[in-house]
């Protein structure tokens, strides 16, 4: 570490730690497609990938 550094002290907030995992918890993600995997290997199929912008969470679709 530098000199320079500042490391935050403040505890997070129960609000701030669990911000938008309550929806995902309950089934409702906010899903978003991810372009970068197109065609599965294993299958021979075009697939969708899709990730949830809060949680993280994966979902494949096959076309």
């Amino acid at each position: 570490m530098l000199m320079g550094d500042i490391l935050p002290f403040k505890r997070p907030s129960p609000f701030e730690k669990h911000k938008g995992k309550t929806l995902c918890k309950s089934g409702f993600h906010k899903w978003k497609i991810k372009t970068d995997k197109k065609f599965d290997v294993k299958e021979g199929k075009l697939v969708t990938v899709f990730e949830c912008e809060r949680c993280g969470a994966t979902k494949v679709e096959a076309r």
